[in-house]
């Protein structure tokens, strides 16, 4: 055999290779797995099309094909002499496109790109870069996004748009990076090559000689190339051949992070008018114009997803009798939304798919895990009890994820979430890999995560009394800072955790954390927020049968009803349960806080019947506690009872007394419920200073609230201490900067849900335009003031209402 194949016929490389593979009985496949070259290399080499293969390569054959050294240098030198044969001139006219499953014509642009103009525009001005510029390479931009986003489709139009601008040729190449199979970059480049006009029998086998001489070929041509769905760094690197006149651009669910000196344009779901304009394009402006309102619910549901809106829209064009919605009430079932999202050939959950099956095992699982989420969003510390995995360890699959466009990341507080019909997704795949009690303990292990994290945040705002536990530290937040920037972020999430917790009956985490949240609930959330956790806790308490732990959430429940609900009666009533609770349990302290919240409730109700011996009751309740901040709460309270029965220099010297004990310390470093706290007597003592014409002092104290209030974060007294500010300027005459903070006033409660206050400062803003002589400024506030009595209770309402009548009648 040897000496055959150094005959007559052995004198071509082709010959050479196929005699000695043939000797060897291996088939091609068989070789290419014994040296690490290809299949369609070993094909083009044996062949002819590649006659000039490099040193490595063939030293890689030797090996599997049992080569000699002579035999091996005759195939070298063979290989060598090949290579010094010149090789014909490629053609030198603009690109061809070589017909190829990988490479063809540029698709076809579609009639209803809407939303990415801005996107558009950037590649447009990216593309004008290149013109007279000295860069040695071309310019490379990455599209990354969410699958369904409609990268494609936008790098089809920019090739479409800037055909002028590259006279040499647009190339088009389908890489498959989400496939099972995903196109090897020396085929891509084969095709790219026979675009160029490059006869096959040129084309160099090696890889990096066919980057060489695409490279060169590229050099002087302006050429638009686009690389579609891409799978990772190391399939598009030897693709970026492009000289210093070609624009690459790069479609690819992955962010190609590894990428150096590439633009980035990340693109994200619509808004709601452009995922509206859209369905109008596809269904017709005119049923879109009749259903508004189902319009934006279809938008919505379809997550303002491009390719799930174009679904939607095809099916209602195909249907031109179904009303929008009908449509709409098919997908609201979350359990067949994505069957519903199909039409033809267009299927959301097959596109998602591709993008899943790329993942890494346990990528996989905290995908579909995290589906179990409340919220929209969550941390890694989530995904870390999801899994039970170190935080570093689920980090690393967290970035996985958001790499693959599966999920989106916010970089002001490095939270994640999932876009809606992905997260509909991982729940499908959550329901069919896993079994039922995996999910359910999934599921228990993050409610008593969030519950346990949520009470230890929490605890960073009791004030320094001396008898709250002190806080713990946790890899989520080490001061009252972080703590409450995880609270907040985290709310809807420990939230729906802590009525999960207690649906399952275990009801003494509800009751710790609604204990620790008790002082923050000062700072943050709202008053439904407030209301639902309190009353759970008290719900917990009755279970199983604990009348101290009862008085307590009975109290707060109060107190969340006079403060933020204004609903007086119904606190008052509430203050008498946790009265009554307190007495079976024994506890002076919570004794003492019944009669607080009772006689707070009353003084809401604007009701100066009050007992006063209710003031002294509780002061002297929690003398006998031996309770300092609860002692100077209610005799803060006392003194307030005493300013509205006119009692104004007793309650100046009760006020005084309380002010000076919540302004200094009492052991340990101040918590911001420390500072809340002694703003919020500021405000009440203000107000008896401005009674007792003290008008300077009143309004020095309310700013110094003010800024203890913003210091902190605290929206509900940043909103009482902007209203009582703007009532002070304004009997000052300083009308300009009394409007100022009474507007801000206006947002904050409007923000935070406290109606009664928003319609007061409404009142309170209207009566400044009066003074101003802006009739219409202050019937507009009367208005919406008047339109906002509905949220209140029958009694309150109706008052507030007839007076606004009144007004409005009046002007």
């Amino acid at each position: 055999m040897k000496h055959a194949a150094r005959g007559e016929t052995a004198t071509t490389f082709k010959a050479l290779l196929k005699g000695y593979r043939v000797r060897a009985d291996l088939t091609q496949e068989e070789l290419a797995e014994g040296s690490g070259v290809s299949v369609r290399a070993i094909s083009d080499m044996e062949r002819g099309i590649a006659k000039s293969p490099q040193r490595r390569t063939i030293e890689s054959l030797a090996a599997p094909l049992s080569l000699t050294d002579e035999e091996l240098t005759d195939l070298q030198k063979v290989a060598k002499q090949s290579r010094t044969q010149p090789i014909a001139a490629p053609i030198a006219a603009p690109a061809r496109i070589y017909e190829s499953p990988m490479i063809g014509i540029l698709p076809a642009d579609v009639d209803d790109l809407t939303g990415r103009e801005h996107d558009l525009e950037a590649l447009r001005t990216l593309a004008a870069g290149l013109l007279g510029g000295r860069r040695r390479s071309g310019r490379i931009a990455v599209l990354s996004g969410p699958p369904g986003t409609g990268k494609t489709t936008l790098a089809v139009r920019t090739a479409h748009d800037l055909a002028a601008d590259f006279p040499d040729g647009r190339l088009f190449l389908k890489l498959r990076g989400m496939s099972s199979e995903p196109n090897d970059p020396a085929d891509v480049l084969h095709l790219i090559l026979r675009s160029l006009g490059v006869d096959a029998v040129h084309i160099p086998a090696d890889l990096e000689d066919r980057v060489s001489l695409c490279r060169s070929l590229l050099q002087e041509r302006a050429t638009l190339i686009v690389l579609d769905d891409a799978g990772d760094e190391a399939q598009v690197r030897p693709l970026l051949v492009g000289g210093p006149r070609c624009l690459t651009l790069i479609t690819s669910r992955q962010m190609l992070v590894g990428l150096e000196g590439a633009s980035r344009l990340n693109l994200d779901v619509l808004s709601e008018d452009d995922a509206v304009a859209l369905l109008s394009t596809i269904v017709g402006p005119g049923r879109v114009t009749r259903e508004r309102t189902a319009a934006i619910e279809l938008a919505a549901l379809c997550g303002r997803l491009p390719l799930a809106l174009r679904i939607a829209g095809n099916r209602l064009a195909s249907r031109p009798t179904w009303p929008l919605a009908r449509l709409v009430d098919q997908l609201q079932d979350r359990s067949k939304r994505l069957t519903t999202l199909t039409a033809g050939d267009l299927n959301v959950r097959s596109v998602f798919e591709l993008s899943y099956r790329q993942l890494t095992p346990t990528a996989a699982k905290v995908f579909r895990r995290l589906a179990v989420v409340p919220a929209a969003d969550f941390s890694v510390g989530a995904a870390m009890t999801l899994i039970e995995a170190e935080e570093d360890d689920a980090a690393i699959f967290l970035e996985e994820l958001a790499d693959a466009s599966l999920l989106q990341t916010s970089p002001e507080n490095g939270r994640y979430q999932f876009h809606d019909l992905l997260r509909v997704f991982a729940t499908e795949r959550l329901t069919q890999e896993e079994t039922p009690e995996a999910v359910e303990a999934a599921e228990n292990r993050l409610a008593d995560w969030l519950v346990r994290t949520a009470t230890a945040a929490a605890r960073y705002f009791h004030p320094t009394d001396g008898a709250s536990r002190p806080p713990v530290a946790t890899s989520s937040f080490d001061d009252h800072s972080s703590a409450g920037r995880w609270l907040e972020a985290e709310m809807k999430n420990w939230l729906a955790a802590v009525k999960s917790v207690a649906a399952r009956g275990d009801h003494q985490p509800v009751l710790d954390l609604a204990e620790s949240m008790h002082w923050y609930s000062e700072i943050g959330g709202t008053a439904n927020t407030w209301y639902e956790m309190f009353e759970l806790a008290m719900n917990s308490a009755i279970a199983i049968g604990s009348k101290r732990d009862e008085a307590v959430h009975r109290n707060y429940l109060a107190w969340v009803q006079a403060t933020l609900c204004d609903q007086s009666d119904e606190a008052a009533k509430m203050a008498l349960r946790a009265w009554d609770a307190a007495v079976e349990a024994g506890d002076r302290r919570e004794q003492g806080w019944a009669r607080v919240y009772l006689s707070s409730a009353q003084l809401r109700d604007g009701n100066l019947a009050t007992p006063p011996e209710l003031f002294d009751e509780a002061v002297r309740l929690f003398e006998e506690a031996d309770y300092p901040p609860g002692l100077h709460v209610a005799r803060a309270m006392r003194a307030t009872f005493w300013y509205r029965s006119g009692r104004l220099d007793d309650a100046a010297v009760e006020f005084d007394i309380c002010v000076r004990y919540f302004k200094q310390g009492h052991g340990g470093s101040r918590t911001p419920v420390d500072d809340t706290t002694y703003a919020y007597l500021l405000l009440r003592s203000a107000q008896n200073l401005a009674a007792l014409d003290s008008a300077e002092l009143a309004l020095a104290q309310c700013e110094t609230a003010l800024e203890l209030f913003r210091r902190h974060g605290a929206a509900m007294g940043q909103g009482r201490a902007l209203q009582d500010t703007g009532r002070f300027m304004r009997r000052q005459g300083d009308h300009a900067n009394a409007r100022r903070r009474l507007t801000e006033a206006v947002a904050v409660f409007e923000r935070i849900g406290l109606t009664q206050s928003q319609i007061d400062t409404l009142c309170d803003r209207a009566a400044l335009s009066d003074e101003m002589g802006d009739p219409v400024s202050a019937r507009d506030d009367r208005e919406r003031a008047l339109a906002l009595c509905d949220r209140l209770g029958r009694t309150e309402g109706t008052k507030i209402r007839d007076k606004l009548t009144e007004h409005l009648n009046a002007s």
